[in-house]
């Protein structure tokens, strides 16, 4: 069993970024605060698939060369390999939840936000 309030942890990056509130052994789950204008870099898993679902406000995700406009109630899901950016474009913050399983110490692997454009002209 496990139990934590979210205000035990904190933003990663102080009022933005992931709060994770566990990490591991099978899995972790995280808020994710982005303020306007701020994004989160192209990247991929491996071997982790990532969920993510929007609790408030608007973000734009570019998955595998395709523009995602997700906003409150939507759910997302990335399965590994699979090239994924966040930005929020608006003037408000968004939250959002995110879990990745199988957990992995280390399986992002960041890469040039070309590649991840260039994937839609490749299908």
């Amino acid at each position: 069993m496990y139990h934590l309030n979210e205000n035990d942890r904190e933003y990663r990056f102080g009022d933005s970024g992931p709060k994770y509130l566990m990490k591991g052994p099978r899995s972790n789950f995280a808020l994710v605060q982005f303020m306007p204008g701020q994004d989160f870099p192209n990247h991929y898993h491996n071997i982790m698939e990532e969920n993510f679902y929007m609790i408030e406000g608007e973000l734009e995700f570019i998955i595998n060369g395709e523009l995602i406009v997700a906003k409150q109630g939507d759910f997302i899901h990335v399965e590994p390999k699979e090239h994924h950016y966040v930005r929020n474009a608006s003037n408000h913050p968004a939250k959002m939840t995110s879990s990745l399983a199988p957990y992995q110490e280390i399986d992002k692997v960041e890469a040039p936000l070309e590649e991840n454009l260039k994937m839609k002209e490749a299908k």
